[in-house]
């Protein structure tokens, strides 16, 4: 009872801590309709600006590829100025850009010291790749020629071939379905026509959500988003995407591949993010499957059995609902095994839901764990990007660690049984015959 006594203790004096160092975050509107959010971090003289475009992979259409190519590509010629120029202008300020393209999102980021002498040229430089781009034709042809190359060795890699086909058994025709990368055909076929007329419809003002995070006034803050915002046209926001179907029935996905180990993922469309059983399904999935060795997947799979070094489960949660992924690479001789293991495991889980020692363990390393994911201005800027762009509540942060502790056993049961079927799965297995 002291133990016990004493750990609530020990708990709620993180929480108290974790409450004191969470970021008060500010946010408005700019004028031509970008979504700004703000948190002032004085600590160091710095600030991390992103911008973050509803400009993923969900909308290439038939143009696989073409948002992260586009994406990829902002930074190679803007306004006159080549690749080798551009990178030059921000490293001789001790500033870095940096870009990325997922299904949903797209990014442009940029780290500068808050000296003005510094920081004036570093945004004047990053407003040009922002709303400037060239999309030089040389650059073009050579990261076209390299994607190719990559897609090439992707298709000799086991988990690459799983990770593809898992999401295309997943969600059919829906927009997720696709890669990112894009298919050979498909960037082959790209042209820097293509990339500028993706850009234009979504690299605009009201599809935008500008973070800011930094040694910065508020007033600052807002001159900064508007500068960079006032540069790019209104536009529209883009499209909602469709909703995911739900898995009617369970499929199995086996490719050949000559190798010695089996590559398994499991699984069906989960939740998305602000989705109503986020927290039991998070919390619960920690003691499933998220929570490395300690997990019951590991254990039954790895440590009971020794059918695979690596057993896990995860919950992707995107605009709409995303994966909830089990996977394990194991020898091909083992993989009938290890694969009931991890499906008896799962419905085990779900018929019994997880004790109350394990519940009590998941919620301390949870929230123990949750102030290192705040610990620097670049994971707040990316924690303030998802806020934004999912149009998450403010007090999302502040929360965390309030709505963790008040998940009990019984709605972890509730909700892993409603939103988890493993009749209804899809199997994608990508190794040798056995």
């Amino acid at each position: 009872m002291k133990l016990a006594r004493k750990m609530f203790m020990l708990l709620a004096l993180s929480w108290v801590t974790l409450a004191q160092a969470l970021p008060e975050i500010q946010s408005w509107k700019t004028g031509h309709g970008a979504k700004v959010l703000f948190v002032a971090a004085p600590e160091l003289p710095m600030v991390d600006i992103r911008l973050v475009f509803d400009a993923g992979a969900a909308r290439d259409g038939a143009l696989q590829g073409v948002a992260r190519f586009t994406n990829g590509m902002l930074d190679q010629g803007a306004d006159g100025l080549n690749a080798g120029q551009i990178a030059q202008g921000f490293e001789n300020r001790g500033a870095t850009i940096s870009n990325g393209s997922e299904r949903d999102m797209a990014w442009l980021s940029l780290r500068s010291l808050t000296d003005d002498k510094l920081l004036e040229p570093s945004l004047e430089l990053f407003g040009k790749v922002l709303s400037k781009p060239d999309f030089p034709a040389d650059d073009f042809a050579r990261e076209q020629k390299r994607t190719l190359v990559s897609l090439q060795y992707q298709k000799q890699k086991p988990a690459s071939i799983a990770s593809r086909r898992f999401y295309q058994d997943l969600y059919g025709e829906h927009p997720y379905a696709s890669d990112p990368t894009g298919t050979e055909a498909t960037v082959a076929a790209l042209t820097t026509g293509d990339l500028k007329d993706f850009y234009r419809q979504y690299y605009v003002a009201r599809n935008a959500v500008v973070v800011i995070v930094g040694a910065l006034s508020e007033k600052q803050a807002a001159a900064i988003a508007s500068r960079l915002v006032d540069r790019l046209p209104d536009g529209q926001h883009a499209v909602e995407v469709p909703p995911v179907e739900e898995l009617k029935e369970a499929r199995e996905d086996f490719s050949e591949h000559p190798s010695s180990q089996s590559h398994v993922l499991i699984g069906a469309p989960g939740m998305h993010r602000g989705d109503v059983d986020y927290f039991p399904l998070y919390v619960g999935n920690h003691i499933l499957g998220g929570s490395g060795l300690v997990s019951r997947i590991s254990q039954e799979v790895r440590e009971k059995r020794g059918l695979s070094y690596s057993a896990y489960s995860y919950f992707t949660p995107m605009r709409r609902n995303g994966p909830f992924t089990l996977g394990l690479q194991t020898r091909n001789d083992q993989r009938d095994e290890a694969i009931m293991v991890l499906r008896d495991t799962l419905r085990e889980f779900l018929a019994e839901g997880p004790s109350d020692k394990e519940l009590v363990a998941a919620k301390n390393n949870i929230i123990g764990g949750f102030p290192l994911r705040l610990s620097s201005n670049s994971k707040i800027s990316e924690y303030l990007a998802m806020i934004g762009f999912y149009d998450l509540p403010l007090d999302y942060l502040d929360r965390f660690a309030e709505r963790v502790q008040a998940v009990t056993v019984k709605q972890i049961r509730n909700a892993w049984q409603r939103r988890v079927h493993p009749d209804r799965m899809v199997t994608v297995i990508v190794g040798g015959s056995g």
